[in-house]
C-alpha cells in the first residue's frame, strides 16, 4: 500500500473540513514517515527480495512503527499534538487520529504477515502483495473513492477543483511510478528517499488545501 494510504486523508477532509489537509496527509503516512527515519537509523529493518511476488520489500523487523501497539501509539500521539500544539478542534484532532490509525488496518490487507500484533508476538497480514493486479486496483478505488469525497466537499464550500484534480493527479501519477520502479541500493538511501517523498507530499497537499472559491465568487 502507497498512495491509497492517501485516500483516507481526502476522505477525511471531506468529513471534517476543519483539520488542514497537510496533518491528514501526514497522519496518513506518519507510520511510515517514522519508519523511513528509523530504516536511516539502523533500528528498523527490510530486505530486497525480488522473488517475491508483487512488492519484494521483506519487512522481517519493523516493531516500533507496525506493530499494533505502535499503531495505536503513533494514533493518540498524532491526537495529542493536533490538539495542543496546533490548537485544532478536538473533532479534528480525533480525525487525524483515525487516518494515522487506517494506515496499519490498510497495511493488514496488502502486507504478507509481518504486522506484530504485540510487540515480539504473532505477524499478520492478509498478503495482498503478492497479487500486483488486485492490489494495484485496491490503491486506485481508494483514491477515487476519497478523492471523489474531497472534490465533492469543495464544491460544496465554493471551492475550485482544480488544486485537488492536480493533487489526486500526482498521487495517481506517484503510484505508477512507484509500480514501475524497484527498490535497490543501500537502506539508510532508501530509507531517506522515501522520506523525501513523503514530505514533498504533505508539502504539496498545503498548496492543493489553499484554492480558493470558484470564479465569480466574492472571496472571504
Amino acid at each position: 500500500m502507497f498512495v491509497g494510504h492517501y485516500a483516507t486523508a481526502l476522505a477525511a477532509k471531506a468529513i471534517e473540513p476543519r483539520a488542514p489537509l497537510w496533518t491528514l496527509v501526514a497522519g496518513a503516512q506518519l507510520v511510515d514517515i517514522g519508519w523511513s527515519a528509523l530504516l536511516m537509523a539502523g533500528v528498523e529493518k527490510v530486505r530486497f527480495d525480488p522473488s517475491l511476488p508483487g512488492s519484494p520489500l521483506d519487512l522481517y523487523y519493523m516493531p516500533f512503527t507496525h506493530s499494533l501497539p505502535a499503531a495505536i501509539a503513533w494514533s493518540v500521539a498524532a491526537l495529542l499534538l493536533c490538539r495542543i500544539l496546533l490548537k485544532l478542534p478536538m473533532r479534528a484532532a480525533i480525525a487525524v487520529g483515525l487516518v494515522v490509525f487506517s494506515h496499519w488496518a490498510l497495511d493488514w490487507l496488502v502486507h504478507r504477515p509481518d504486522l506484530e500484533l504485540w510487540f515480539g508476538g504473532d505477524k499478520v497480514g492478509l498478503g495482498l502483495w503478492n497479487y500486483p493486479l488486485q492490489e494495484a486496483m485496491l490503491e486506485m478505488g481508494l483514491i477515487a473513492l476519497g478523492g471523489g469525497a474531497w472534490l465533492w466537499s469543495r464544491g460544496a464550500w465554493d471551492r475550485s477543483a482544480w488544486p485537488a484534480l492536480l493533487f489526486i493527479t500526482f498521487l495517481v501519477g506517484l503510484q505508477i511510478f512507484a509500480s514501475m520502479t524497484e527498490p535497490s541500493g543501500p537502506i539508510a538511501a532508501y530509507g531517506r528517499t522515501a522520506l523525501i517523498v513523503y514530505l514533498v507530499v504533505v508539502a504539496l497537499s498545503a498548496l492543493a488545501d489553499l484554492g480558493g472559491r470558484k470564479q465569480g465568487q466574492a472571496s472571504g
